[in-house]
């Protein structure tokens, strides 16, 4: 008869992550069987009571029925009835947790430790006439409408292959299109709005250096409306080379085709003669975003992008968080750190707005986790909330505004808009983003038309697995091997190197150009 197998004994250190001395859940780092004992700093020993797979956590003690559970010292749900060392599930942890939203009338958060202005760091990038520094040199071809957006693709495609001479090669990143599926056929009013903003701040970013507009003529997007929105002429209101032409207007598809190659052809030489200079990384403009999360992401490389992005604000520059879905359940941490009172109220009203959206689409936004969140241990939508906004580090928010508009001022900047990163990272380009990191735990790999797109990783397996789609690693803080702020001066070196030119992330290298528009109101008719 054969003995009982030996238990294996492990530290806590050794298996799990605790995020705050105050939890009492701790996250797993690999695979913990039923029986293993686990020993705790104060020298209790837990016997786990079942499978935890990664990403996932047990109990440190135990949480009695009707009891709070736990993590980044925030509640995250509440309590069934968990002993110490039993797996925390949906089946013994409910998602209720008490959120209290009052904020004091004299709130008043303390500015960021800013960095002076001659210790601040610098990259290449390309000054406009408007005096904003981007990080890429791009001609873009917009169609104003889906009606456009097949000419569109053409045009780019064919010029970016014959239209550039190699000696143009280390002055323009190319020639891309954005094609939607919005501008027409649709009702009046903010449908139409959105997508005059999106096209019009894209058109206008310091990341392009030339616009082709393309109408195809009889649209709710055409010219008339265009130039109505922008208060001017097309062709010189963006202080860079523009033209416009229309679909209807050049006797269809190939006569517009050839036409867009003539205009591109001419505004070339203009686009080139643009030069990086050297300018204050105070200039550079961070969109923070995280897709495909894992129950490691909160963990590592959303907290070491928020560290990298309070690196930005004391250096002058500006972050913009957006994804609201995922603040529920954590949008009172957010309020609490706002400069006063009233910009609390905005982040509220952020979050209670895109309620009464999913409300009115049968949808809450407790459905936000995908099943890929929830096997990687993001049980639920506070959860991911919490380790989310951990992109926007630490410093105070200074402000709110709405989908795809700039923001008013610098520092840590929050936009409205959808977890969906296909209509999200847009939003946060024609928000003013001159770049882009994307945290993701499960493989992520859209990148920007117009902007550089940085993945980092939480985890060592998926850089491993995907090693030409992720450009940086936060898996050593799982493994034990870094801290958050080592891999926090990491992304915001790498940032460097990419705005200026020194470096292609892995996106654009595989010529992700995702581009869509999100259009809350939008039902065709």
């Amino acid at each position: 008869m054969s003995a009982d197998p030996v238990p294996t004994e492990l530290t806590l250190q050794q298996c799990a992550v605790q995020v705050h001395p105050a939890d009492n859940v701790v996250v797993v780092r690999d695979e913990v069987q039923p029986g293993t004992l686990v020993k705790t700093p104060d020298g209790v020993t837990l016997t786990i009571s079942g499978v935890v797979t990664p990403g996932n956590r047990f109990a440190t003690v135990e949480i009695a029925d009707g009891e709070v559970v736990r993590q980044y010292n925030q509640p995250i749900g509440t309590s069934r009835g968990i002993r110490a060392g039993d797996p925390v599930t949906a089946l013994n942890m409910s998602d209720e947790v008490p959120v209290v939203r009052d904020l004091p009338g004299d709130l008043e958060s303390p500015a960021p430790d800013y960095l002076p202005e001659s210790e601040r760091s610098s990259f290449l990038g390309y000054r406009r006439a408007d005096g904003r520094v981007g990080t890429r040199n791009w001609i873009l071809v917009v169609p104003t409408s889906m009606c456009a957006s097949h000419e569109a693709q053409q045009i780019a495609l064919r010029a970016e292959l014959t239209l550039i001479p190699p000696e143009f090669a280390d002055r323009i990143d190319g020639v891309v299109a954005i094609p939607h599926n919005k501008g027409c056929g649709c009702p009046d009013g903010s449908n139409v709005d959105v997508v005059l903003q999106m096209l019009a701040t894209y058109a206008g970013h310091p990341n392009v250096g030339g616009v082709l507009f393309i109408d195809l003529g009889c649209e709710k997007t055409n010219k008339t409306y265009m130039e109505q929105h922008l208060g001017g002429e097309v062709e010189t209101r963006f202080g860079k080379p523009a033209a416009w032409i229309g679909v209807q207007q050049c006797g269809g598809t190939q006569g517009t085709i050839d036409q867009g190659l003539k205009e591109i052809e001419a505004m070339m030489a203009e686009v080139v003669q643009v030069q990086r200079e050297e300018a204050s990384i105070s200039e550079l403009v961070l969109g923070v975003e995280c897709g495909g999360s894992d129950g490691y992401s909160g963990l590592s490389a959303n907290p070491a992008l928020g560290f990298a992005s309070d690196l930005l604000v004391q250096n002058g520059g500006t972050v913009i968080l957006s994804e609201v879905p995922e603040w529920c359940g954590a949008e009172h941490v957010l309020a609490n750190r706002a400069k006063d009172a009233a910009t609390g109220d905005a982040v509220y009203e952020l979050v209670d707005w895109y309620k009464k959206h999913a409300a009115r689409n049968g949808a809450t936004l407790g459905e936000n986790p995908s099943p890929g969140n929830v096997a990687g241990g993001l049980l639920n939508i506070t959860i991911k909330s919490l380790g989310a906004i951990a992109k926007g580090g630490t410093t105070r928010v200074e402000g709110t505004t709405d989908y795809g508009v700039p923001p008013s001022g610098r520092g840590l900047q929050l936009m409205q808009g959808p977890g969906y990163d296909q209509e999200s990272v847009p939003g946060l380009v024609a928000s003013g983003a001159t770049a882009v990191v994307f945290t993701t735990g499960r493989g992520t790999t859209i990148g920007n038309a117009i902007v550089p797109v940085v993945k980092l990783a939480s985890n060592t397996s998926i850089t491993e697995r995907m090693p030409n789609d992720i450009d940086l690693s936060a898996g050593g803080v799982i493994d034990g091997k870094e801290g958050i702020e080592d891999v926090g001066h990491r992304v915001f070196e790498f940032l460097h190197t990419v705005a200026g030119g020194e470096a292609k992330t892995c996106a654009e290298r595989n010529m992700h150009r995702e581009f869509q528009i999100w259009s809350p109101q939008a039902m065709s008719l």
